[in-house]
């Protein structure tokens, strides 16, 4: 089971960048509005409040989403340098077809179609969108195994890429917090990671997956060294990738510190279910749905 719900991005202008992900990634607009003070108080982001909002769904109707929330730029902030949720990971059919698209897209193609040695199963590649946000295009060889059965060119949201200053602790809570099994890790030339710190090309970097009854879901990459802190504005979401929201199949096990008592929530994202945030090491937000 593939417990993710949503990623939520933080752009300045959210219909700019829903118009973006319609006529480029093939995704709608289910739902749009303001923040309540409620929720961005569970976020910890009480400056979010009142800011717009809007909920997009892939081609395939899939139940995942994502959720792009309204927010003042960060000047200093420079994706893939900093520790939290680092990039989303959307599966596709054709990661060809999608490379060409990318040449007349709004987003930079900074890994174009490369496989991967030790991943025989996927085919991906990688962009930066005009609001920072690292998007990796994933073609599924062989779904099954823990890996998803696109069914558009361009699909669901199937991964979220976590940046580490310390892999194993975040493995570590995740499976003690949200009982997830996190996998062995396994090290791999790491093309975004060596062009992000001017690394050597032939660099090797760490990184582990997490998965519940053995499907795919979570990626814990180990940040170098150099990585620093995300800067954000007080009180508000940070940039780029903002918050990963799993659901639960077991909502009262999970035995966090909830930044705000968990409560039953509407919208596109939550059902009608209850729905609180955690903070992982390293202050990633991750906010839990029940199922």
């Amino acid at each position: 089971m593939n417990l993710l719900r949503a990623a939520t991005l933080v752009t300045p202008n959210v219909a700019q960048a829903a118009q973006r992900y319609a006529q480029w990634l093939d995704y709608s607009v289910v739902e749009e509005g303001e923040v309540p003070a409620d929720l961005a108080a569970s976020w910890g982001a009480p400056a979010s409040a009142g800011r717009p909002y809007a909920v997009l769904q892939p081609a395939s109707g899939a139940d995942v989403f994502l959720r792009f929330v309204e927010g003042d730029p960060v000047p200093e902030y420079q994706p893939l340098r900093t520790y939290g949720w680092a990039a989303i990971e959307i599966c596709c059919t054709d990661v060809m077809a999608v490379n060409a698209r990318m040449q007349d897209a709004p987003f930079e193609i900074i890994g174009p179609p490369k496989r991967i040695d030790g991943l025989p199963t996927i085919h991906p590649m990688q962009v930066k969108g005009p609001d920072g946000e690292i998007v990796y295009l994933t073609e599924i060889i062989s779904p099954g195994n823990g890996l998803p059965h696109p069914g558009s060119l361009i699909d669901k949201l199937f991964i979220l890429v976590l940046a580490s200053g310390d892999m194993d602790a975040s493995g570590r809570w995740f499976g003690q917090t949200l009982g997830l099994d996190v996998g062995a890790p396994m090290t791999i030339v790491y093309n975004m990671i060596n062009d992000a710190f001017a690394l050597p090309k032939d660099s090797r970097h760490a990184l582990a997956t997490a998965t519940f009854e053995k499907d795919v879901f979570l990626e814990f990459d180990q940040y170098p060294a150099q990585a620093t802190a995300r800067p954000a504005h007080a009180g508000a979401l940070p940039p780029g990738v903002a918050i990963c929201t799993l659901k639960h199949p077991d909502f009262d096990s999970v035995q966090g510190d909830w930044i705000v008592a968990p409560a039953v929530r509407e919208g596109a994202v939550y059902g009608g279910k209850r729905a609180g945030v955690l903070r992982a090491p390293g202050g990633a937000l991750v906010e839990v749905v029940e199922i």
